[in-house]
């Protein structure tokens, strides 16, 4: 197992220029081809049956999205080259709410997908469900940069927020050439005790064993919270052990046909310090 094929969304902020470098290392590493997907949202219509935009609307719109896209293709592609890495750029257009479809529709074909830390005071918008949308709705993995850049990729240091569930375990097996990598690799495990059934008589145990026969050196550390918040209590310790990625289940649940986010993976997306890769 390891990583081949890679996606990175881009557009014109600056923490764009973060989440491509992460591509680009991580691509670099492995040998892989990385997709740049630039999307573009359509003018917005109301909703009225049998109307649909002006042709010559649609093509403006288009030429417009291109001419944005162009200089971030082009610094993207130098990049790329300096790097040899294998780059492919796309552009894709939709109306605002089918954004996060579309990035999940063509996130489905890659092994792991990079999306940015939403930061709605530089992008002018919430970008919550398409980062959502990058591990929600994928089956895949997505590596979620925080805005402010990532320390190490491939990580030196990595924390892995174990709680036995099957997103969980998803995450730590999407994490494997990753985990393979890292100098590091610590078993975090809160409030053991509330959840026996789920770790059986020795916590961490089985997927130590299982992080070993990878060829992953691992070690456990069982914390309680204390009632604290779950997402700042990993936050936390991804600071004491100095790690450069966290790794963890995504959760969420649907409700009149939306997934929403659970609350732990929620506060998460809201604070990150630390990259943090998402399974579900």
């Amino acid at each position: 197992m390891t990583i081949k094929d890679l996606l990175v969304h881009i557009d014109q902020t600056k923490a764009s220029q973060v989440r491509l470098e992460a591509g680009l290392r991580l691509a670099e590493r492995f040998g892989a081809h990385l997709t740049a997907l630039y999307l573009a949202a359509e003018p917005f219509v109301r909703s009225m049956a049998g109307y649909h935009l002006p042709a010559d609307v649609v093509r403006e719109h288009l030429r417009h999205a291109e001419a944005e896209a162009d200089p971030v293709f082009a610094a993207a592609r130098q990049a790329a080259e300096q790097r040899g890495v294998d780059l492919e750029t796309r552009l894709e257009t939709g109306s605002l709410d089918r954004l996060p479809a579309i990035l999940a529709r063509i996130a489905r074909n890659a092994d792991l997908i990079v999306v940015g830390e939403p930061n709605p005071a530089e992008s002018g918008t919430d970008e919550t469900a398409l980062v959502e949308a990058a591990f929600m709705d994928t089956g895949r993995p997505a590596l979620v940069i925080p805005y402010l850049g990532a320390k190490a990729l491939p990580p030196e240091r990595v924390l892995v927020a174990w709680d036995g569930s099957r997103e969980a375990a998803r995450a730590v097996h999407d994490a494997l050439p990753l985990l393979r990598l890292a100098a590091e690799v610590v078993i975090l495990i809160v409030d053991a005790g509330k959840h026996g059934p789920r770790f059986g008589p020795q916590p961490g145990a089985g997927i130590l064993a299982h992080l070993g026969r990878h060829g992953v050196a691992a070690r456990v550390k069982a914390v309680e919270s204390g009632g604290a918040a779950i997402a700042g209590l990993i936050l936390a310790q991804a600071d004491a052990e100095k790690a450069d990625l966290v790794i963890m289940g995504g959760y969420g649940h649907s409700r009149l046909r939306e997934m929403i986010l659970g609350g732990v993976t929620r506060h998460m997306l809201e604070r990150m310090s630390v990259p943090v890769l998402f399974a579900h």
